[in-house]
This record gives structure tokens, C-alpha cells and sequence, in this order.
């Protein structure tokens, strides 16, 4: 009997990417022996991580006897070619196209739009404010959010789910993105569709087990 791979994630308790692979494991089962890299204090630029992800970005997936994974997306698809069930990505060549786009609208194209290297930019060098940041992160979710709704909320292939009635790589991204909004204290109205699928990611235990207030690290 083979031995099972040993994991290490770093991770840190409120980012929406370590957020995306906390749920990925444990919708697979899989146990991940984390370490806090603790990205207020900017431990992920230190020359130990910068080692591990030149990026300096959070998480990474490290196996041993194997280089460090890294990008969030990545690592749930390592994650899904590694232990193909329960699936992440369904199996016709359409859905899983449907399945990344959705993903990609928002770990692509929202997500990156707050990161803290980007309010690190525009507070010290764009001279943005506390309103001017808060303004712009709701500017960016609002415009995320509206367009994956509009997409759910007209394709027949949305389920109870972002794609049928099981989770996937979609549901886990969009996930990612309302549990760090609830973080901030931002809510962006008109998105019922997005409201009805994130009750049900909170229905599943893998979801809930991954909320960032659950986190090593979460303010009490």
C-alpha cells in the first residue's frame, strides 16, 4: 500500500487564494499541514518564501520530494488531476471550458484588482486614501460580480451550483471572492443568483471549514 503525499500549504488566514485550495482539499479529503506566512507583517517577501514563490504570493502547495506549486487555479487543477474525485471541472470538453471562464472572470480578472500589492501601490504612490481604496475595491467587485451574474443568471447550465448541482472550480472562486467582501464589510446589492449559489457553498462542509474566520491567524 502506497504511502500518501505528504503536503505543506502556505497560506495565510484571510486571502481569497489560499481561501480557493483550503476548499479544493477539503472537498478532496486531503490533508495539508499549513504554515502562516503572514503577509500584514510582509513575510511573503522574505528570502525564505521568495525561495519558494519568486512572486512573493500566497499560497503555495508544497509535496515533498517535489518543487513548490503555486497560482491558486493551478493548484486546484493538481489537485483535481491528482484525486479526480469528487471532480472539480465536469467532464465534457464544453463544461470544463464554461467551468474555467467563470473562474477566470473572477480569479483573474476581480481578485487581483485588491490585492494588498495593489492598495500598497495606490495608497503610497496614487495617493488613495482610505475612501479612495475602499471606493475602488467596491468599484472592482461591483463590476466582477454584475457580469458573472448576469452570466449565471442566463445560461441553463447554472445549477443549483455555478455549473449543475456540484460544486466546481467556479463555485470555489466565487466563493473566494464573497467570503473576503464579508471581510471588508462590502456588499454589492442585485446579485441573486451569486447570493443562491454562495447559501449553498455555506451548505457544504468543505466550504465552511475553509471560511477565513475559522483560520489560524483570524482575529477573534
Amino acid at each position: 500500500m502506497s504511502t500518501p503525499p505528504m503536503f505543506e500549504l502556505f497560506a495565510f488566514w484571510r486571502t481569497s487564494a489560499t481561501y480557493r485550495v483550503r476548499v479544493a482539499l477539503n472537498l478532496k479529503g486531503i490533508v495539508a499541514h499549513e504554515r502562516i506566512i503572514n503577509i500584514d507583517a510582509n513575510e511573503q517577501r522574505s528570502p525564505e518564501f521568495l525561495k519558494i514563490n519568486p512572486l512573493g504570493a500566497i499560497p503555495a502547495l508544497v509535496e515533498s520530494g517535489h518543487a513548490p506549486l503555486t497560482q491558486s487555479l493551478a493548484i486546484l487543477e493538481f489537485i483535481d488531476e491528482m484525486q479526480p474525485s469528487p471532480a472539480l471541472l465536469p467532464a465534457d470538453i464544453h463544461g470544463r471550458a464554461r467551468v474555467r471562464a467563470i473562474a477566470l472572470m473572477l480569479a483573474a480578472d476581480t481578485h487581483p484588482l485588491i490585492t494588498p500589492r495593489v492598495k500598497k501601490y495606490l495608497t503610497g504612490s496614487a495617493g488613495f486614501d482610505d475612501a479612495s481604496w475602499r471606493a475602488w475595491q467596491i468599484h472592482w467587485f461591483g463590476t466582477g460580480l454584475a457580469a458573472v451574474e448576469q452570466r449565471l443568471a442566463t445560461d441553463p447550465q447554472t445549477g443549483i451550483f455555478c455549473h449543475g448541482d456540484t460544486p466546481t472550480m467556479a463555485d470555489i472562486c466565487l466563493a473566494s471572492i464573497i467570503a473576503v467582501m464579508r471581510i471588508f464589510k462590502i456588499t454589492i446589492p442585485d446579485i441573486p443568483t451569486i447570493d443562491r449559489i454562495m447559501a449553498a457553498c455555506e451548505a457544504n462542509e468543505a466550504f465552511a471549514k475553509a471560511d477565513p474566520l475559522c483560520q489560524a491567524g483570524a482575529p477573534a
